[in-house]
């Protein structure tokens, strides 16, 4: 059967014909001829309708047995795999060999043969909901996305460079994506549900992951994952991002080695964890390093590291051992060096008193929005302590534990940036002095694309904790604090 685009090119000559016809043969083409062509597209457009109805029915017929058949597969999986597929001492691919095998019988016996694309489909599809986490396993592989967000079954977003983009994949269902959600947190023993309907977990890889359910999610179940890299990020990294400058990353390794209190500040995906990670890399090999988080993330490579991880309650309510009780406990096991993931309540306390009882060289995170807000903050989980300390007494412990603050911040272009380096100096009265050592100069303004130009450059001051790093056995180039070039 001819197509609409035949049967107009084979009229085309015949029109082309007419309209070289003699003057006065005109009116009649016009009046008979013209229409005819026109009634005659006409009718072959109406006789091609049916049969693009007919192709997007039977498109759509093939899609929703695509849909059928992976989900009977799944539950096939379930039924011969079983608690296998959720096991976490599983060898993965030992896993992944008897799904695929099962996986292929079970296509392999369907009445209705697939074609070769289908069945590459459906392999991928169930492969990825089976051994990963579904429609965003891919995502998960791709190193460019640093960030996925799924705003409910049928919205999902990414961060690339920076950027939120939308994709257009999405899950099947609401149930879909709560099986996603209870895959990752079962792994590490964690639990969601309606009476605890929000929870913070880890990948294997260390990714973050938040989740939150109904009734709190409104619109379906909210999954954050916010990806950490294979390869750890290193100093020499963040100078080629242009989060840092040479000399900066100098006198931090020496801050570091020189056993500084540091805290990290910043704001929300700001980059805090991996300056935190970059800090930690400049501790010596030979010392013992306690890291204390809610969801393991720091990656470090020294020999001797303790990791531990709080653990919320269960489902009675109790049980729950949080970052405070952890920072006490590891006052007893002879750490040289505490490492706090992120204070964020009354845990400030105890951090100030491991900083002020000879466990030089702590490092920790805080959210903040500048170094003046961080002592600010500060003072505020102290009080959340409940211990009715004056504000003077909380001062002078913030004063004489914390040496420095390392402030980053996110840009508008989403480059993430370094832009205060600011020592903590003593009490002046009832206000803690900062002096900024190194601090970022926004005056370079933008490039075509948007893109920040500036960088981190020395305010030419020297910080008086020099001396303290002498006693440690470290000295600082006084080259690093003058004031020409970056």
């Amino acid at each position: 059967m001819s197509t609409l685009g035949d049967r107009l090119r084979r009229a085309q000559p015949v029109a082309e014909g007419l309209d070289g016809q003699a003057a006065d043969d005109a009116p009649s083409v016009a009046t008979e001829e013209r229409p005819t062509l026109g009634k005659r597209a006409a009718d072959v457009a109406v006789d091609e309708a049916p049969s693009a109805a007919k192709r997007l029915s039977m498109g759509a017929g093939q899609k929703d047995r695509l849909e059928d058949l992976k989900a009977s597969v799944h539950q096939e999986l379930l039924k011969q795999l079983g608690p296998q597929l959720y096991d976490a001492n599983m060898d993965q691919e030992d896993l992944s060999g008897r799904v695929r095998q099962v996986l292929k019988d079970v296509l392999g016996s369907q009445e209705k043969p697939l074609s070769s694309g289908d069945r590459t489909q459906v392999t991928l599809e169930i492969t990825d909901d089976i051994l990963g986490y579904g429609p965003i396993e891919p995502f998960l592989r791709d190193p460019d996305v640093t960030e996925i967000m799924v705003n409910g079954p049928d919205s999902i977003f990414l961060e690339k460079g920076g950027k939120l983009t939308a994709v257009p994949v999405r899950f099947t269902d609401e149930a879909h994506l709560r099986r996603t959600i209870d895959k990752i947190v079962s792994r590490i023993g964690r639990r969601v549900d309606e009476s605890s309907p929000m929870v913070d977990a880890r990948l294997p890889d260390g990714s973050r992951v938040n989740g939150v359910i109904p009734p709190l999610a409104l619109d379906g179940s909210i999954l954050t994952i916010r990806k950490f890299s294979a390869d750890p990020l290193t100093a020499k990294d963040l100078i080629r991002f242009g989060s840092l400058s040479e000399r900066t990353a100098d006198f931090l390794d020496a801050c570091v080695r020189g056993r500084l209190n540091i805290v990290v500040s910043g704001s929300t995906g700001a980059g805090k964890t991996t300056t935190l990670n970059v800090l930690s890399s400049f501790i010596p090999s030979d010392e013992r390093i306690v890291t204390i988080e809610d969801a393991a993330e720091i990656q470090l490579h020294q020999d001797h590291v303790v990791r531990l991880e709080s653990r919320p309650a269960n489902i009675e309510g109790k049980g729950a051992i949080d970052i405070r009780d952890l920072v006490k406990n590891s006052l007893r096991m002879r750490p040289d060096r505490i490492i706090v993931g992120e204070v964020r309540d009354a845990s400030a306390l105890d951090m100030l008193q491991a900083m002020n009882t000879g466990h030089d060289g702590s490092i920790c995170t805080v959210h903040s929005n500048g170094p003046r807000d961080t002592l600010s903050r500060i003072e505020t989980m102290v009080l959340m302590a409940g211990m009715d300390l004056p504000m003077r007494a909380i001062r002078e412990q913030v004063a004489s534990a914390v040496d420095l603050i390392v402030h980053q911040a996110r840009f508008k272009d989403g480059s993430r940036h370094i832009t205060h380096v600011t020592e903590v100096e003593r009490m002046e009265g009832d206000v803690i002095t900062l002096q900024d050592v190194f601090v970022y100069d926004h005056s370079a303004g933008f490039d075509a694309n948007g893109r920040a130009r500036g960088g981190l450059i020395s305010t030419g001051l020297r910080p008086k904790f020099l001396e303290k790093m002498a006693h440690a056995n470290v000295t600082v180039d006084p080259m690093l604090f003058a004031m020409d070039g970056r």
